[in-house]
């Protein structure tokens, strides 16, 4: 980075903003980086440092603020300027002919160019510039109506916070498509498979969720991208004509446009365009399930209009399932972390959507018994969404004689203990809590990085760990030995140093942490959360009624079965016993006023965006001064600190009487606790 000497600090900062939005254009839409990653976090690391020793700097779109702003009680309903209509369908070259045969009737009998552009697999969304500046972000909702997400938005890095040129229009509303890669979809299941998470069952599944996220801190972790490909209003002058003066447009103003379109005339070059992109789009890094089609000139849009539904003057061509058939070799069974017994189909290998494809879960034993696969079937697999293997049918005219329903077996094939299926349930599960299937998996969970946080200790390791037979369990990881674990193949005395001192530092991990770690049955890290700030210890949980436990907040009827029943269980007894000898922490840190500071016994809202720090870093604050972070406004509430775009509670403070602090109020605060009043 330069040593260059700056007139002041805001010069240097702004200096800094371009050069990072520059390199991150460079980086994720033209993929074309100029440094390497260690430069570009050297630049951000001194915007930071300057940010920090002069916080009137920090604004809403400096490349700072991607990092996400902390979590929001909902998301804002926001009104379409024009509304977002969602497309009709075609599925052959009929409805294709029709459609073309209709657009030329509108228009008099004149055959209109047509634009074809890829259909990205995502989240309909809309953005709003101001002066060049990122000021609103909205999904597509109702069509009316979408949810403003601005704050998960200004977290994608593809994304423009300040448009680069001087000749962007005074007010400009762009619309899109957020997505998440193949790469990235794949990589966050791998993270919550380890994790005992749910899996998305499509990247667009995996993007909306993303964005609709209430903490955009999350939003920031999962890798997003977009293309914009449509512009809403254009307020000034030199508003483009055609959508491929739209793409124009966009691409010369900073946006991530999709590169893969084209402008077609009649039915012969699009039904070449689609018989191109129909293998073609197997080779891509993202996912798409068609081809939009639009009439290209603006004029001949407005004469066209649209339905209550839908615009006339565009189609999406949806291209059909890539199916391939396969014979079934086997049916295994997994054993999940929470004992849960799910058949898999193991079939021949078939290639699909560009990869080998060889297993298929079919899920449960509802599923394998309503689809009626056995070994030696043909079936018919598809990826859903081209992305999750699934066997969709089976092809009983080539049925083999002798070929016999399976059975789901009756007791657990890693461990061979009895199976169980739990009233109201459909899975079967293996109640042992040494299944050592489940026991690798218990130990993956609690290491991971959202509980106890012991990450050197990846799954080869683990593996490793239970092979040498050093470790047994989640317990046996607070009894390893240095000496035992240097003498392993590719570890060493660091290695063994590294991971012993996460394994100590993680005993003070604290009961949230610990609660998610243990694996309970419906209890994620969210409800881990609640639980703990409820309970503050683990044996006030573990002795609370089931009534009492549905009288929280969040908690439901069978997580509080769920949670009794694992403090009954003989085998999380022990477990807990051993991780309480071990000097594993089991409550929580106070975050009431009952602890010490000099904001001991006051309340606090946190509204609005704070520029300089996210809520939960200003929530840690609070709390290390003794203070309590509250989300809703009462009379008791010490002070409102206000940031910007504040919500209702700021208006709530003023009818109460109750103080409000602007984000110079809260600093000046933060420095001089005793005396803030």
């Amino acid at each position: 980075m330069s040593s260059r000497s700056w007139p002041s600090p805001a010069e240097e900062a702004e200096h800094l903003r371009r050069e990072i939005a520059r390199h991150n254009r460079l980086y994720y839409v033209e993929d074309h980086p100029e440094i390497t990653d260690f430069e570009y976090d050297q630049l951000m690391r001194r915007l930071r440092q300057l940010e920090a020793q002069h916080p009137e700097l920090v604004s809403a779109d400096s490349p700072t603020q991607r990092l996400g702003t902390g979590r929001v009680e909902k998301l804002p309903p926001v009104i379409h300027s024009r509304p977002l209509l969602s497309l009709d369908n075609a599925y052959d070259e009929g409805d294709l002919r029709a459609w073309l045969q209709r657009v030329r009737d509108l228009l008099g009998g004149r055959e209109p160019q047509i634009v074809a552009e890829l259909k990205i697999d995502g989240l309909s969304i809309t953005l709003i510039y101001e002066e060049g500046h990122l000021k609103e972000a909205a999904t597509r909702g109702d069509g009316t109506t979408g949810e403003g997400v601005l704050p998960n938005v200004q977290t994608i890095r593809s994304i423009p916070l300040v448009l680069r040129d001087s000749l962007a229009p005074p007010l400009l509303e762009v619309r899109g498509e957020v997505f998440m890669s193949k790469k990235a979809f794949n990589d966050l299941n791998a993270t919550r498979e380890r994790e005992g998470e749910p899996l998305f069952a499509n990247p667009r599944n995996a993007a909306a969720g993303s964005v609709r996220q209430l903490d955009s801190t999350i939003t920031a972790r999962r890798k997003l991208s977009a293309f914009l490909y449509a512009v809403a209003r254009w307020e000034g002058e030199n508003a483009p004509a055609t959508q491929t003066e739209q793409l124009g447009a966009l691409t010369h103003l900073g946006f991530p446009v999709c590169a893969h379109h084209s402008r077609l005339d009649g039915i012969d070059s699009i039904l070449a365009f689609l018989e191109t992109w129909r293998e073609k789009r197997k080779d891509l890094p993202f996912e798409t399930d068609g081809v939009v089609l639009k009439v290209d000139s603006m004029a001949d849009q407005e004469r066209l209009g649209s339905t209550a539904k839908f615009p006339r003057w565009a189609i999406a061509y949806k291209f059909p399932p890539e199916e391939a058939l396969s014979r079934v070799t086997a049916i295994a069974i997994q054993v999940g972390r929470t004992g849960v017994l799910t058949p898999v189909a193991e079939f021949e290998p078939v290639n699909l959507a560009g990869t080998t494809v060889r297993r298929a879960t079919l899920h449960n034993y509802e599923d394998l018994a309503r689809k009626d696969v056995r070994v030696g079937d043909t079936v018919a697999v598809e990826k859903g969404g081209d992305v999750i293997p699934k066997v969709t049918r089976v092809i009983l005219e080539r049925r083999p004689a002798g070929a016999a329903p399976f059975e789901m077996p009756s007791v657990c094939p890693e461990c061979g203990e009895a199976v169980v299926r739990e009233p109201g349930e459909v899975a079967l599960r293996c109640v042992n809590p040494s299944c050592p299937a489940q026991v690798q998996e218990a130990i993956g969970h609690f290491v991971s990085r959202r509980a106890m946080d012991i990450e050197s200790l990846g799954d080869e390791r683990i593996v490793q760990l239970l092979e040498a037979r050093l470790l047994g369990g989640i317990a046996g990881l607070y009894e390893l030995r240095k000496e035992d674990l240097a003498a392993l193949p590719r570890w060493g005395e660091k290695s063994a140093e590294k991971v012993l001192s996460e394994i100590e530092k993680s005993k003070e991990a604290g009961l949230a942490r610990l609660l998610f770690g243990l694996g309970i049955r419906h209890v994620g890290e969210k409800m881990a959360k609640i639980l703990a700030e409820r309970f503050h210890d683990l044996d006030a949980l573990a002795s609370t009624s089931e009534e009492d436990l549905v009288a929280v907040p969040g908690v439901g009827p069978e997580i509080a079965r769920s949670v009794q029943s694992y403090f009954r269980t003989p085998g999380s007894i022990a477990l807990i016993d051993q991780l309480r000898r071990a000097g594993v922490r089991m409550s929580e840190k106070a975050r009431s006023s009952s602890g010490g500071g000099p904001w001991s016994g006051r309340s606090f809202v946190l509204t609005g965006t704070l520029a300089a720090m996210s809520r939960d870093e200003a929530t840690l604050k609070i709390e290390a001064l003794g203070g309590k972070v509250s989300s809703s406004v009462s009379k008791k509430t010490y002070a409102v600190i206000a940031g910007s775009e504040p919500g209702g509670k700021l208006e709530k403070a003023r009818d109460l009487g109750v103080r409000v602090w602007d984000e110079g109020d809260f600093a000046n605060a933060l420095e001089d606790p005793e005396a803030a009043r």
